[in-house]
């Protein structure tokens, strides 16, 4: 099963305002991609969001869906570029009244798992951004099920879209295992505190799964982007450790500055990765 309801809000609603210190200015929380060393990290999202909107293969005549759509920041950027009507879903409710309070237009959001969404009418393409590592558990994986979870997943997401529509996709990896127990409980210490329920896939875990629904166009791994994108914020943060302790307590501070330590030191020992793929839909 995805993430309950309850263990996302854990992840995502500390407080918008907590988020809104660290993150760009739109409130991307996934990986940026830096196209050129000197980019800013509002540049490098906006270069995130540009590939996965191509990827989709988006323009003002078509609609599209954001599964898993955050605070809005990606569907801002899709509106801005040009869209007929976008949508986006999210489990967290403090996401959801960002989005509405943006008011952007073109745009309706829900706050609903992705199971139980039924749009009323297929979609011309797909995005969605590191929301699958909220669909499978460690122990579901430990058991085997991992695939089959992700297959259901590609599966549904299929019949959202029109024949020949395609999928803008991003997905953290998980990749090497540390060799130290303080590396291995940082890392558990992630999973468990931060984001409750969710266990990032392995590549070969997707490239299994999107068969028989889902073509693989193009496959990019954006691994030091993502240790860049996390040491950022992990700096940007800091900057405000009086303010957020004074705020929030010491407990948000000191554990959001582990999560972050370990996300650095993760991406640049190959235990995780990131991954973004152009899939089209497999029509026959």
């Amino acid at each position: 099963m995805t993430s309950t309801q309850r263990e996302v809000e854990v992840s995502y609603d500390v407080s918008n305002e907590f988020f809104r210190l660290w993150l760009d200015e739109r409130m991307h929380y996934t990986s940026a991609v830096f196209e050129h060393e000197n980019e800013t990290l509002e540049q490098a999202q906006v270069n995130k969001s540009r590939i996965l909107y191509d990827f989709a293969e988006l323009s003002p005549e078509k609609t599209v869906l954001d599964i898993g759509c955050g605070w809005g920041a990606n569907l801002e950027y899709v509106v801005q570029r040009g869209i007929k009507e976008a949508h986006g879903i999210t489990l967290s409710s403090a996401q959801f009244e960002e989005i509405n309070a943006r008011k952007i237009p073109n745009l309706k959001a829900w706050c609903v798992d992705y199971r139980d969404y039924k749009p009323a009418e297929k979609y011309d393409g797909l995005i969605s951004i590191e929301m699958i590592d909220h669909l499978c558990s460690p122990d579901q994986a430990n058991k085997g099920m991992a695939i089959e979870i992700y297959r259901e997943y590609f599966r549904k997401t299929a019949e959202w879209v029109k024949p020949g529509g395609y999928f803008g996709f991003q997905a953290i990896l998980r990749n090497r295992v540390p060799r130290t127990r303080a590396d291995i409980a940082d890392l558990k210490f992630t999973a468990d505190v931060i984001f409750p329920g969710g266990l990032n896939p392995r590549l070969e875990e997707l490239v299994a799964a999107v068969n028989p629904y889902w073509e693989i166009v193009e496959l990019k791994t954006r691994r030091t982007h993502y240790g860049k994108t996390t040491a950022e914020w992990l700096r940007r943060m800091r900057m405000h450790e009086a303010h957020i302790r004074k705020t929030w307590g010491d407990q948000v501070f000191d554990d959001y500055d582990r999560y972050l330590s370990t996300c650095v030191r993760a991406f640049a020992n190959h235990w995780s990765s990131d991954v973004q793929m152009k899939l089209r839909h497999i029509d026959v």
